[in-house]
């Protein structure tokens, strides 16, 4: 008999392709999503075998219906406070009153646990959902991917137009970088798994800045010049300041504030030890292959 997963956000990006990840693996997937989810999108996940749940997400019982027979919740929803706190301790209050033995929350990032409370916003989120999560009578396994490095070519940090890459603090620091597939069929992966640990670390590859500009150089035959914009203390003050100043950003997902916080914890969180083994026939995509399909598109 098929395992049954249910996965929480699977009409958007990530978790679409963690659903399509379980469906390789033969999975039982549910996929539960809001009464105001696309209808193209919901038929095209009922097209494919999966059994969509429509649930108000403030709905206990509704949610809790979703959950009976599963055996792990994976959630890949996205959000602000009243989704990734309050939707997300209503999510996992529903798995446990159905008896679910695993879920997965949506941290899918850097390691916030290596970033100080205060230095990024949705860290932040999830470091408040944690303490919920670990106190709750159910198994939890968090998956921390770093970047995505789909975004690699259009983050402030490689310049193809201007031959450059930008960093903070240190030319030689390895950033974590893991594409959408990747972290999609690892946590498929993890959640087939029934003994995975609190916390697994994955990266497709870790790269420095002076990595990078040599691996662009020699993609394109051009000198790729390495430019250092400050220290991470001067980029996390410059964080604070912009924070302060557009207020209305702490209504939106992504302030332009948010994205250079995201910058500093790319600078000063690292995944080590890494749990790439774990699963040995994932294939992990190069640097060479996300910059290729980069330069592509352009």
């Amino acid at each position: 008999m098929a395992t049954t997963i249910l996965v929480a956000g699977g009409t958007g990006n990530l978790g679409g392709r963690i659903i399509n990840a379980l469906l390789d693996r033969g999975a039982d997937v549910r996929a539960l999503v809001r009464l105001s989810s696309d209808d193209d999108k919901v038929q095209e996940l009922e097209q494919r075998g999966v059994r969509v749940f429509r649930v108000d997400m403030n709905d206990l019982a509704q949610l809790t219906s979703a959950c009976e027979g599963v055996s792990c919740v994976v959630s890949a929803i996205q959000g602000l406070g009243d989704v990734l706190i309050d939707t997300q301790s209503k999510l996992l209050e529903a798995a446990v009153a159905a008896g679910v033995p695993r879920f997965i929350p949506s941290d899918f990032s850097s390691d916030y646990t290596q970033i100080a409370e205060g230095y990024n916003r949705n860290f932040d989120l999830r470091r408040d959902f944690k303490t919920h999560l670990d106190q709750a009578p159910i198994a939890a396994t968090s998956v921390l991917n770093g970047a995505f490095a789909d975004m690699l070519a259009y983050i402030p940090l490689l310049n193809f137009e201007k031959k450059q890459v930008t960093y903070w603090e240190d030319a030689d620091w390895r950033i974590d970088f893991t594409t959408m597939d990747n972290t999609a069929a690892y946590t498929a992966e993890a959640a087939l798994d029934a003994s995975t640990p609190r916390i697994l670390r994955i990266a497709s590859f870790q790269i420095s800045p002076n990595e990078l500009a040599a691996v662009a150089g020699e993609m394109t035959g051009q000198r790729f010049e390495v430019v250092r914009l400050g220290s991470r203390d001067e980029l996390a003050a410059y964080n604070q300041r912009e924070r302060a100043a557009h207020p209305e950003g702490e209504q939106e997902v992504y302030p332009s504030w948010q994205q250079s916080q995201y910058m500093h914890s790319m600078f000063s969180a690292q995944n080590q030890p890494l749990d790439n083994d774990r699963y040995p026939a994932i294939q992990w995509t190069s640097v060479q292959e996300i910059l290729s399909a980069s330069r592509g598109r352009r």
